[in-house]
């Protein structure tokens, strides 16, 4: 699929001199920092020296005060509590932070999990009566809750109070609760407004910890859920969250709780003899990459294919044996997930091309009632990666039509969904990923109106995929310093993603090779210099763009997109492009 490069404007000239003078790094280094807002000395060393004294008071959230005089309350009187969590990554990290927390002031406390299937998304009924039936007086919903107008009353007249934590967008009217916790409502004055479901309950524990006057360490020991939490729902990792996320990661990386450390041994990352917790350290640094795409996933499988319950219970575990053995049963519910999500990611993709009206479609909106629901919005992912257009995968559930949608750049899929809400018995999420249910005779109308409002909104632009770069680099200018410099950019995410650099008029040296699994050459390894031969050789590595192989070893010049980033191969590391895209020169 062709892309558009887009080179972001540098930044201001004076202001990038000054910085790299004050740093003593080279210009377009600080250019990388201007273009991410960081203008001065001071600034800069909280950009590279991420400092926890920096998080925000979390009694600046709407209602903070509310939520904490309720728990305590809950606790002076002996209540039971119940901590209620949606099923996917979000959720379940939510409800095991906060259930920790709460587990070692309040005894009377237990956790619920809606099932996917059964219940769907959200605080359902089955839940609440589940809560009245413990006698529970107490419910703490965490990444959900902020539409459960209807569910909240419901449990009112049950004699059940709620406190709501969520992040996602509010309605028109917010439920009745004792306390409303989401930052993103528009009488918030809480500073930052992209906390994950997570980090809403992380707010909360340093809330309740700052009333009881307990050690930050009973707080911050939770860091690691939370840094899966911000990693896995695609938050921004800018202000707070990105400061959460640093030290969230060294946590997983010198001493990693049992349940994420079965999850990255059966994930293939094994630890090595040395100076280390218990002598043992990573043989490489986990990165938010490896929360995304090896620990995100395993998490989410339990819920996706059985019972999400399992992946809190895996999260809470104190015991290495007990983690061990729930690990390694979500590892294998994970690979289910991935044949499931292979199988019906070919039906879908032989769905649209066998369908000429669908090709033309400015969205793409499928649906297929046995389907299974766990994976649909992995599904709607890979069919944008494919296809590049807002996607809608529909399956049926108890007789009503679910789904996952998920968007390109500049199209607010939530807004999209919301101007079918009429058609839509519930809905909710972002602006780039969503979940909604409607009544199978709604389904056409849906589909009708889905399309116009996309005519509406999409350009033929938009529906170009963009690679949005960050600057132009000279091989010159790429070194163990630059290198060392850039490392600590990190952790790389939404709002502060891992520097893309463009580089022109190169050749590769003669090392061009396509590779692959079982010899299906897919993969390109190459070495480049530029044409007129100046700069040092660097080895290069282009995933799934083999088929440029033929025409560099014909020596054609080119321009390459790319990361930087470093490769070891038997005991030797050596900085290497992990390239995006390559355009070859007239």
């Amino acid at each position: 699929m062709e892309k558009r490069w887009v080179v972001k404007k540098g930044a201001d000239r004076q202001t990038v001199e000054r910085l790299a003078i004050e740093l003593g790094v080279s210009r377009k280094l600080t250019n990388l920092l201007v273009q991410r807002g960081i203008t001065t000395f001071d600034e800069a060393k909280s950009f590279f020296r991420p400092s926890l004294d920096a998080l925000h008071d979390p009694f600046l959230m709407k209602d903070m005060d509310k939520a904490v005089d309720r728990i305590l309350q809950a606790i002076a009187t002996n209540e039971n509590i119940m901590v209620y969590g949606d099923y996917d990554v979000d959720g379940t990290t939510a409800v095991s932070l906060v259930y920790s927390f709460l587990k070692n002031i309040h005894k009377k406390i237990e956790f619920y999990i809606p099932d996917r299937y059964i219940e769907g998304y959200g605080i359902s009924l089955k839940g609440i009566d589940t809560a009245a039936e413990h006698n529970v007086k107490l419910i703490i919903a965490l990444d959900c809750g902020i539409k459960a107008v209807d569910k909240v009353e419901y449990a009112t007249n049950k004699g059940i109070d709620f406190i709501i934590g969520d992040h996602h967008r509010p309605g028109d009217v917010v439920p009745s609760a004792v306390a409303v916790l989401d930052p993103k409502q528009k009488d918030c004055p809480y500073p930052y407004k992209e906390l994950s479901g997570a980090g809403v309950g992380f707010k909360l524990t340093q809330a309740l910890a700052k009333k009881l006057k307990l050690p930050d360490k009973k707080v911050f020991s939770s860091l690691d859920l939370l840094a899966i939490s911000i990693a896995a729902d695609i938050v921004p990792i800018t202000g707070e969250n990105r400061v959460l996320a640093y030290f969230g990661l060294k946590q997983i990386n010198t001493s990693p709780r049992p349940g994420v450390f079965s999850i990255l041994k059966s994930s293939g990352f094994e630890r090595v003899a040395e100076n280390g917790k218990n002598g043992l350290v990573f043989p490489r640094e986990i990165t938010i990459s490896d929360l995304v795409f090896v620990v995100g996933p395993r998490i989410n499988a339990a819920g996706r294919i059985k019972d999400a319950t399992d992946s809190v219970r895996l999260l809470i575990s104190n015991h290495d044996e007990y983690a061990d053995k729930l690990g390694g049963e979500i590892n294998l519910l994970n690979t289910t997930r991935r044949d499931l999500d292979s199988s019906i990611t070919q039906e879908a993709i032989d769905m649209i091309n066998s369908n000429e009206t669908l090709k033309k479609k400015k969205t793409t909106v499928l649906f297929k009632k046995e389907w299974h629901k766990g994976v649909i919005g992995i599904v709607a992912s890979r069919l944008i990666e494919q296809f590049y257009k807002p996607t809608i995968v529909l399956t049926m559930a108890d007789g009503m039509i679910t789904g996952s949608a998920r968007s390109i750049k500049g199209f607010d899929i939530y807004d999209a969904i919301d101007s079918c809400s009429h058609l839509l018995t519930h809905f909710g999420g972002h602006t780039y990923a969503a979940g909604l249910a409607m009544k199978p005779e709604n389904l056409d109308a849906f589909l009708e109106e889905f399309e116009a409002y996309a005519e509406k909104h999409l350009t033929e632009n938009m529906l170009v995929p963009e690679i949005e770069i960050d600057e132009e680099l000279y091989l010159s200018d790429i070194n163990s310093k630059f290198y060392r410099v850039l490392k600590q950019f990190a952790p790389f995410g939404p709002g502060n993603m891992s520097p893309l650099f463009v580089s022109h008029h190169l050749i590769d040296t003669g090392y061009a090779k396509a590779v692959g699994k079982d010899g299906n050459g897919r993969h390109l390894k190459f070495e480049v210099v530029h044409k007129d031969h100046s700069g040092n050789p660097l080895k290069a590595i282009a995933f799934n763009l083999g088929e440029h192989c033929g025409p560099m070893k014909q020596g054609k010049s080119f321009s390459l997109c790319y990361h930087l980033d470093e490769n070891t191969w038997q005991g030797n590391t050596s900085l290497q492009l992990r390239v995006k895209d390559i355009r070859f020169e007239e």
